[in-house]
């Protein structure tokens, strides 16, 4: 924007020379041929009156001599046809002013100036010449001074423009680096306002509005972490009867899935407690995947599916954290379990592909019916269908996507996590 600025003024200080400079080079070659022709003229009228008031011929020619000092000459043109001082040829315009009419008229060495002097013996011409050197006398010089003007007036608002326009890209530098921090949520960023009015004005508005956001974030986590605080009773009550529960087996099973809610609602509570920015840390995807697989492999053989891991034994870092990954795998294996008949196959794989891991839920059973269920707020069989849009957003969160299409075989659907791999996972 700096440099935008100076060449837009630039631009408009080099329009402004131009339309005055230009005519006042225009002006200054105009008097210089007006000022050599004027003292042609003079010399001209002087030898006119000279000869009028003699007729000693030598005197005449001492005349001559002594006005042909410099670039001028001076040609008298007698009524006998004699012709006396530098010569010259007998021109048209000669012959014009013979009539009695003085007269300039332009010649291919520059110009003359013709005055009649009528006698007893007919009309003598006084004909002066001025070369064209004469005629452009100083008019070089006036343009290199208007030139040097103009550059010295153009460096000038260069210098002038590119300060106002350094204070002012500054001011709005300032504002973008404040509004990414905003936006990369640093809600204690602040601007200093700065610049023209209208640009400060726009500072205090984002000043306004981080102070705003961070209030409705504070008020929406002070209602997560009260909501979460009322789930501890009916937690509390869920325990007991676990507790109670005459096969150990059960009691057993049951109590780890009592465990898994209450550290679910244990990290909500501390997420809702934590106000200052962070930055998600990096996680294993296929540690992740294998851990949510014996998750949901105890439902899967209670339906009689099918489950097939496929995971490398290395390490694949993402750039998300393990519990947002497998809360977006959670949904995916869920659509399996919701929308496909018992028995239906499935599939949990991770892989790399260049700088990008793949985590994939494909099933075998009758695909999507249409496309749009990945939207949010779209679903086909009567809930919120907000599932999808989770996962969905948890890959775009981190510069990743979600892909839907259909397996190898050509039946069920497959569910594709794009995530960008990150360094070293986080133990």
């Amino acid at each position: 924007m700096r440099r935008l600025l100076v060449r837009y003024g630039l631009a408009m200080t080099s329009v402004v020379l131009v339309a005055f400079l230009v005519p006042l080079g225009l002006l200054a070659r105009s008097l210089a041929e007006q000022r050599a022709l004027a003292e042609a003229r003079q010399d001209a009228q002087s030898l006119a009156m000279f000869i009028g008031s003699t007729t000693d011929e030598s005197r005449l020619r001492a005349e001559l001599l002594a006005v042909n000092r410099d670039e001028r000459t001076t040609t008298v043109f007698l009524p006998d046809g004699r012709v006396l001082g530098a010569p010259a040829p007998r021109t048209e315009s000669v012959a014009l002013a013979e009539l009695g009419r003085a007269l300039t008229a332009r010649t291919s060495a520059g110009a003359e100036v013709l005055v009649p002097v009528s006698g007893p013996d007919g009309v003598a011409v006084v004909r002066t010449a001025v070369p064209q050197a004469q005629l452009t006398h100083g008019v070089a010089q006036a343009w290199l001074v208007l030139a040097v003007v103009g550059l010295v007036l153009l460096a000038g608002t260069a210098f002038a423009g590119d300060r106002i326009a350094a204070r002012l890209s500054r001011s709005v530098r300032d504002l973008a680096g404040v509004a990414e921090k905003l936006g990369a949520g640093d809600l204690s960023a602040r601007v200093t306002p700065s610049g023209p009015p209208e640009v400060a004005s726009v500072g205090a508005v984002l000043n306004d509005l981080g102070d705003r956001v961070a209030g409705l974030l504070a008020d929406e986590r002070a209602l997560v972490a009260d909501l979460s605080h009322r789930l501890r009773t009916p937690i509390t009550a869920l325990e007991l009867d676990v507790d109670s529960l005459a096969d150990p087996a059960e009691r057993e099973r049951m109590a780890g899935h009592v465990r898994d809610l209450v550290a679910a609602v244990d990290t909500v509570i501390r997420t809702a407690r934590q106000h200052e920015r962070r930055t998600p840390p990096d996680c294993d995807a296929a540690a992740v995947v294998r851990d949510r697989a014996r998750f949901w492999g105890v439902l899967a053989i209670d339906q009689s599916r099918e489950m097939r891991v496929d995971v490398p034994p290395d390490a694949v870092p993402v750039g998300v954290d393990a519990g947002s990954l497998g809360a977006a795998l959670d949904v995916l294996v869920d659509n399996v379990f919701q929308h496909t008949p018992p028995g239906t196959g499935f599939r949990l794989e991770v892989q790399r592909h260049g700088a990008e891991a793949v985590v994939a839920v494909s099933d075998e059973g009758p695909g999507l019916a249409d496309a749009t269920l990945t939207e949010r707020g779209s679903s086909g069989v009567g809930s919120t269908g907000l599932g999808l849009d989770v996962a969905r957003r948890t890959a775009e969160r981190v510069g990743g996507h979600l892909e839907v299409g259909v397996p190898a075989g050509g039946r069920g659907a497959r569910f594709v996590l794009i995530l960008p791999e990150a360094g070293p996972a986080q133990a």
